[in-house]
């Protein structure tokens, strides 16, 4: 596996601090917030001085009953090549549901959801992850996520399931320590077994992030310094096997280029203890444990990981259209779940639902005041999302719109025009009369 170093998740509001840190070996990007042919100066520019940038994936759905889209796979494998990346990465984990599986509507979690550590939900994952690497042009790493809750009747620990996950296809992991610390926390599983478990020499890279607590719940926010407790999870993790990479994650609450730059250097200092303890025993880079046999994908060998069923796809798409229906659609919650934990998950999914449709259209919350995080909070409430952020955003303001729900008449007309010059097929500022209206009014104010 490539030695990657030491990098950071690459942002637009940090971009100018990241070109400027020493020591950064590597970035990785969230692959749906880039553009092939539009790269951001700042990535060209890293990669021009020989800077590896990874893209991300966030909304494959590999742990989804269904197929990975060949859409979503083709614009996965063309930021992959765009910026010459020697692998991309994606989650195990759903993120959508319904649909003809179970002839109900299409509902979107945006958001990260754990697969049920099952036999049916471990088929259907690795049949998954082998359409994604045919159609990939680089290998694929997929990550563990960070769970508030557990699915019942559950059939294996999360080191057994990534195991096996590994074994099966070939795929290498990229292991997140800050989300075995959320599910020891929120889960109560031990994460000294998970790593004891986990096939070491499989692994990609290390994820490293912040995160609060908050009445018992931990929460993976990407926006708090990394606490101690993982940082002394990647310590243990280096006393294992040397990670050939390990990257700083931080989406929002940017602190400033000095604390970032300190933060890496207690990610350094973490790996360099795990590597001090594990003595010469690393001297070679690799595991301390004894290595598994290579997984079929690299011996060349066809994988123990047959074509899926439909009944078992369909089993899970039940379970899991069940579940993000009782998430986002109000839906009684299924037996077997924690449901004070399931009411925090979908507190927490309304809450980063207004956040991001906040980001994309920064229009709304600037036309509404105040009155926008209530009015979406309880818009969502009653309406889930079915498509993106950004058709999320429209269908909020003509909701608002439709049932008259802003009483301030010149904020009304604001988000009227707002919603009609990005409802239609064109906005209407691009359109000839739009800019034949500027242009006049621009020569009459020059009178």
């Amino acid at each position: 596996m490539r030695r990657l170093g030491t990098g950071i998740g690459w942002r637009p509001e940090i971009a100018d601090a990241v070109e400027r840190m020493p020591g950064i070996d590597w970035v990785e990007v969230v692959a749906e917030n880039v553009c092939p042919g539009h790269l951001p100066d700042s990535l060209r520019r890293l990669r021009e001085r020989g800077v590896t940038v990874v893209p991300h994936g966030v909304s494959l759905g590999l742990g989804g009953a269904d197929r990975p889209d060949e859409g979503r796979l083709r614009t996965l494998a063309e930021r992959a090549e765009a910026l010459g990346s020697p692998l991309v990465t994606e989650h195990i984990a759903f993120v959508r549901a319904g649909g003809p599986l179970t002839a109900s509507p299409h509902l979107e979690a945006g958001h990260l959801l754990p697969v049920p550590r099952t036999r049916d939900a471990l088929d259907v994952l690795c049949e998954n992850v082998r359409i994604a690497q045919d159609a990939l042009p680089v290998p694929l790493a997929v990550e563990n996520i960070a769970a508030l809750f557990s699915w019942p009747g559950e059939e294996m620990t999360e080191g057994q399931f990534l195991y096996e996950l590994a074994d099966r296809t070939g795929v290498r992991l990229l292991i997140d320590v800050a989300n075995l610390h959320t599910n020891h926390v929120n889960r109560g599983e031990d994460p000294a077994k998970a790593l004891a478990e986990l096939p070491l020499e499989a692994i990609a890279y290390v994820h490293v992030a912040g995160g609060y607590e908050r009445d018992g719940v931990w929460h993976d926010s990407h926006a708090h310094p990394v606490p101690r407790p993982v940082l002394d999870l990647l310590t243990d993790l280096a006393a294992q096997v040397s990670p050939p990479g390990v990257l700083l994650e931080r989406d929002e609450n940017f602190p400033a280029p000095a604390e970032l730059e300190r933060e890496l250097g207690s990610i350094r200092d973490a790996v360099e203890r795990g590597r001090a303890a594990a003595g010469p025993r690393q001297a070679g880079g690799g595991p301390v444990t004894e290595p598994r046999q290579a997984g079929p994908r690299q011996s060349g060998h066809e994988p123990a990981c047959g074509a899926v069923d439909e009944v078992t796809r369909q089993r899970l798409a039940l379970a899991q259209t069940a579940l993000l229906s009782a998430l986002v659609a109000g839906t009684p919650a299924p037996e077997g779940f924690d449901r004070v934990r399931l009411g925090v998950q979908s507190r927490a999914l309304a809450a980063k639902r207004a956040g991001v449709v906040a980001k994309v259209a920064p229009e709304l919350p600037e036309i509404l005041g105040d009155l926008y995080r209530p009015a979406f909070l309880a818009y969502a409430h009653t309406h889930p999302m079915t498509a993106g952020y950004r058709h999320d955003a429209l269908a909020f303001a003509a909701h608002l719109l439709r049932e008259c729900g802003v009483h301030d008449p010149a904020a009304h007309r604001e988000l009227r025009e707002w919603w009609l010059d990005r409802s239609g097929p064109e906005p209407r500022s691009h359109r000839p009369a739009a800019r034949l209206a500027r242009a006049t009014r621009r020569v009459l104010l020059r009178r």
